[in-house]
């Protein structure tokens, strides 16, 4: 077996064509985990070949729309996938105590008058309620999830004033993932990615969005510049880096090899993929 890394969302609040929002799928083997589920994330899945009932679980990072608002499209249409007649086990939802869990548990109570009229009509053998599966975020990694060979450890991140903000580390006999979320540069990803086979990381570079927005302090107070993110992935001897969540968007090129650079900037001198949706890797 081997693990592989696909990138099913590398945009931002921001819409841009042809990147959705984001999130990351994770598979070894049979085991199959998505992390976030931001606009258009249900489409790129099936884009993958993935089944929706194949899905494992689903982690969330924090409770900003961008990474959520994908979340019914997933449940529902995975329930519309499944035969009517099967019984369908509800989805895990991995997800940090607060405002993300009230979130994930009420997600589908606009639908549910359009839920019973399928049902009704149709019949099914279960509804698209998710097991949501709450826990305490912390400074230390703790296990949250275990399936079969793979492990899932979260740690809380810097996203102020957006608390909790959790990053994940998976485990698999392959190697190490590590997924960042939303988080300015500290030092509880850099624990978590030391010695990481890749991190797929959050990319803001200060450098171009002076002019793009109208307070980009603010902004880069709780994202993760890119030349600083290069010394925490050289520090951290991460093996691949993976940038996601790109701002400003690259929309050439040109624009990629500039993250790049203050990749190079910061120190960090291994492979680095400037990601477009569907990009993937096996560690």
């Amino acid at each position: 077996m081997s693990t592989t890394v696909t990138i099913t969302g590398s945009g931002t609040p921001i819409m841009e064509p042809g990147r959705a929002g984001p999130g990351v799928l994770v598979r070894h083997g049979e085991t199959t985990l998505q992390f976030d589920c931001g606009r258009a994330t249900t489409l790129r899945l099936t884009e993958t070949g993935l089944r929706l009932t194949n899905l494992d679980a689903l982690a969330v990072t924090h409770h900003h729309s961008d990474h959520l608002v994908g979340l019914a499209d997933l449940l529902m249409s995975r329930w519309l996938e499944a035969n009517r007649d099967t019984h369908l086990d509800p989805l895990p939802i991995i997800v940090p105590e607060g405002i993300a869990t009230r979130l994930a548990a009420t997600t589908l109570d606009p639908w549910r008058e359009e839920i019973a009229m399928r049902s009704d009509h149709v019949g099914y053998a279960s509804t698209p309620d998710p097991d949501v599966r709450s826990f305490a975020a912390t400074s230390s990694p703790t296990e949250v999830l275990r399936l079969d060979q793979v492990a899932v450890e979260a740690v809380s991140v810097r996203h102020e004033p957006v608390t909790p903000a959790v990053g994940y580390r998976v485990t698999t006999p392959d190697g190490t993932v590590v997924i960042s979320g939303d988080t300015a540069v500290c030092d509880e990803v850099e624990k978590l990615s030391t010695g990481a086979d890749v991190l797929v990381h959050e990319a803001f570079r200060t450098s171009a969005v002076a002019d793009l927005l109208s307070d980009p302090k603010a902004l880069a107070a709780y994202h993760s510049d890119t030349v600083a993110l290069g010394g925490l992935a050289h520090r951290a001897g991460v093996g691949i880096l993976i940038l996601t969540h790109l701002i400003p968007s690259p929309r050439t090129e040109a624009d990629k090899e500039a993250f790049v650079e203050e990749i190079r900037a910061g120190g960090y001198g291994g492979e680095v993929l400037v990601a477009d949706d569907l990009d993937s890797i096996t560690v």
